[in-house]
């Protein structure tokens, strides 16, 4: 993540800022012979204007004087101070922080600390609480205060000493972009007061995400117009225009016809020299009636409103359903269903269980073999433990498996990683506690990023018998675990009869990387390690 500083004043903090990072530094001046630097150590007197992103404020012209790499103790500036814009971009992991350092400001020297990218996908967060508060002194590797990301909660750590002026975001803020200031902090205590009514700059926040025009659309007020009745045919003569005192029609059938507002033009008289009479306005009406719908008895003209609750969507759910609307539509999915005798299976992890209550270990569970196995295939069958980067297929050395984990915050993945090489036991151990932090939502980066594989099981805590996932990108593959059911099967005799459990697996595959015979033969190496699981120990 880039640092982006904006300092004005003196340089006596250059060291600091630098802190042995590269940096890219531009000179702007306009007397270009009156600046220049040499290498020496950071200690420089002389006052400038430094900005970041717009030009001087004098009408001068600007002049770019050079473009150098430097380090903390390579920066030596002798340059008036009235021509000296100076711009640094440090990259590091932390969050975008700006100093803003002003003779000409009213404000003494601070710093905006910004939302900081916590993961890969990262885009905006939540501010879940403040440690600290305003006043308070802060060091170096304190917690300033936990972000909210789109994987789990993070302490966000201060970087430099000083104390903190001002919460721009408070407790429970929500949808804070990248970048934008969540705070101000300085390096003197009494400078602090000075922050009180701060408020961020247009230019401190970061840009605005374009966004393409859509209607509004408003439901109308008005009531929908009943059906028209069809009107009848009428010849060509008799669909020229006339007055209506030039329409003959008898007494009775004018006035019914105005009565209900039907236009005598539009009818054809039957009567004596082609007169309207009240048959005819009849058969009109009787017409009309036939086309226009009525309403069902005991059915009111409005439609009762639903009672519902609005639930504001966790980071983590936007995310998930982002992701995986994304991994639909854009990976061709392809699925792969085999039934596996758990039988062995069972029989090996009741004699390590009781191993592991002798000794005081994790229990194994099921899904703790599955991953074992689905580990040691992927070895057999690394064309599954793969990523598509569009011009090439990125085939990863080490094993990490995902595991789907439930919580009331959402769906976490926490990563296994280099299962293959991990024994039963540590592989249970890791589980049991990264899945209780996916629910207590402590889960660090590290702990849930970097895998190459998924497995969802949904079969042993819900009873699921069999279902197809979704995949996870960058993953190829992700695998879906029924619950295990007992079976009849046929024995070694004609009328012979035996009993097994069996769980069905569903690989699902992205046919850019995997095709159909490559899915089915790991699907054969995982099925054989299941069905023969003492193969996984030697």
């Amino acid at each position: 993540m880039a640092q982006i500083f904006r300092y004005t004043g003196k340089l006596k903090n250059a060291q600091n800022i630098l802190q042995n990072r590269p940096v890219s530094t531009v000179y702007f001046s306009s007397d270009a012979a009156a600046a220049f630097v040499s290498r020496g150590v950071g200690k420089g007197d002389a006052e400038a204007s430094i900005a970041v992103g717009y030009s001087p404020t004098t009408k001068a012209s600007s002049t770019v004087l050079s473009i150098s790499h430097l380090t903390r103790n390579t920066i030596k500036m002798r340059i008036p101070a009235s021509s000296f814009r100076f711009i640094s971009i440090v990259s590091g992991p932390h969050a975008a922080s700006m100093r803003n350092y002003s003779a000409k400001s009213d404000l003494p020297p601070h710093q905006e600390i910004g939302m900081p990218s916590l993961s890969p996908t990262m885009t905006e967060g939540n501010i879940a609480r403040w440690l600290k508060k305003e006043g308070d002194k802060i060091s170096p590797g304190e917690v300033l205060c936990e972000v909210e990301t789109d994987k789990a909660t993070v302490e966000m750590e201060c970087m430099e000493e000083g104390y903190l002026a001002k919460i721009i975001k408070g407790d429970g803020a929500q949808n804070i972009k990248v970048g934008e200031v969540i705070a101000i902090t300085v390096e003197e205590e009494q400078d602090i007061g000075e922050f009180k009514n701060y408020e961020v700059s247009a230019s401190s926040a970061p840009p605005a995400e374009a966004k393409a025009p859509s209607e509004t659309i408003t439901a109308s007020s008005e009531e929908p117009e009943p059906a028209k009745a069809p009107e009848p045919r009428v010849s060509q003569a008799e669909a020229t225009p006339h007055s209506e005192d030039r329409i003959f029609s008898s007494p009775l059938a004018r006035k019914l016809a105005e009565d209900n507002n039907v236009p005598l033009s539009s009818l054809k008289g039957t009567g004596p020299d082609g007169r309207i009479v009240k048959a005819d306005v009849e058969d009109y009406l009787a017409s009309a009636a036939k086309t226009v719908p009525h309403a069902k008895p005991g059915v009111s003209g409005t439609v009762q409103a639903l009672n519902y609750s609005d639930i504001p969507n966790s980071q983590i759910r936007k995310v998930t359903a982002s992701r995986l609307l994304l991994s639909k539509q854009t990976i061709p999915h392809y699925y792969l269903t085999v039934d596996t005798c758990v039988d062995k299976l069972m029989e090996l992890r009741g004699e390590l269980n009781a191993l592991q209550e002798a000794s005081g270990g994790k229990r194994i569970s099921v899904n703790d073999l599955v991953i074992k196995a689905a580990a040691l295939a992927l070895q057999k069958v690394p064309q599954c433990n793969s990523s598509w980067m569009n011009d090439f297929i990125r085939q990863y050395h080490n094993v990490n498996i995902n595991v789907a984990v439930q919580t009331d915050n959402g769906l976490f993945v926490p990563v296994i990683k280099d299962a293959d090489k991990k024994g039963l036991s540590k592989i249970a151990e890791e589980v049991k506690n990264l899945a209780q932090k996916a629910k207590e939502n402590t889960l660090k980066p590290e702990e849930y990023e970097g895998g190459t594989f998924t497995v969802s099981n949904l079969g042993g805590p819900f009873g699921i018998k069999q279902f197809c996932a979704i995949i996870n990108p960058p993953q190829s593959c992700i695998l879906a675990v029924g619950s295990a059911e007992r079976r009849v099967v046929p024995g070694p005799g004609p009328s012979e009869f035996e009993f097994g459990s069996f769980i069905a697996v569903t690989l699902s595959c992205d046919h850019r990387v995997v095709d159909g015979a490559i899915g089915a033969e790991w699907l054969k190496a995982f099925k054989g390690y299941i069905e023969n699981p003492t193969s996984m120990l030697l």
